[in-house]
């Protein structure tokens, strides 16, 4: 039996559109939810014109975050976090270690990552490397009592900043299809940051933060 062209087309247009998506198919886009927990690994100087080893530890931290993809093909995902930031704890170190809080402060990292993803865009599971940039910013830093009777005893309050930075970012992360619309996804992002803390008394410490970043989502493709 021979079918007219115009029913081999409409054949075919229909084939196509039963043919099934993937959440990590070229030109699909994302969205995922769920936690993240920043564990800063420290590495501290000393804080200028004081006594000597006055050092800083900053305290860990998990807030709720998000992220965005976007397939720029079968194995090369944009990945593009969200959050509204994290606050961490300084604490005294060195000589002032078990002496507790000298500052506070909250940091927003904005990133971009590309990701290649190996395996096939319907495999069910699919490992990934990543790398890209961070900007990490730093705002609302507070001094503590103990850090103005430290650097200006008798004194006003002393004041802190935390300079800005970018930084490279490195990740590893596995996603795991859970349907054609649904995934899991786990990632271990490494940053390379480091900062200088300015006091309002003229002081600065450089401090090492290379912070590590496990994040846990949930994920669902448009």
């Amino acid at each position: 039996m021979i079918f007219p062209r115009k029913h081999l087309i409409a054949a075919a247009v229909l084939a196509a559109s039963a043919t099934p998506l993937f959440a990590q198919q070229a030109g699909s886009w994302s969205l995922s939810a769920g936690v993240t927990y920043i564990k800063p690994s420290v590495d501290s100087g000393s804080l200028t014109g004081s006594m000597p080893n006055v050092r800083v530890g900053v305290g860990n931290d998990t807030r709720v975050t998000g992220a965005v993809n976007y397939m720029a093909t079968d194995h090369l995902n944009l990945h593009l976090p969200l959050g509204l930031g994290f606050r961490h704890d300084v604490t005294g170190d060195g000589v002032l270690a078990g002496f507790g809080k000298v500052a506070e402060t909250k940091a927003l990292p904005i990133t971009l990552i590309a990701q290649y993803r190996f395996f096939e865009a319907e495999a069910r599971f699919r490992p990934y490397l990543g790398a890209g940039l961070s900007y990490v910013r730093f705002y609302n830093e507070q001094g503590s009592n103990l850090l103005t009777a430290l650097t200006n005893p008798g004194g006003p309050p002393t004041g802190v900043s935390f300079q800005s930075k970018l930084a490279p970012s490195f990740q590893v992360g596995g996603v795991y299809r859970l349907n054609d619309k649904w995934f899991l996804e786990g990632s271990y992002t490494k940053t390379l940051l480091k900062t200088r803390g300015t006091l309002s008394t003229g002081q600065t410490i450089d401090v090492g933060l290379d912070p590590n970043c496990f994040t846990v989502q949930l994920g669902y493709r448009f």
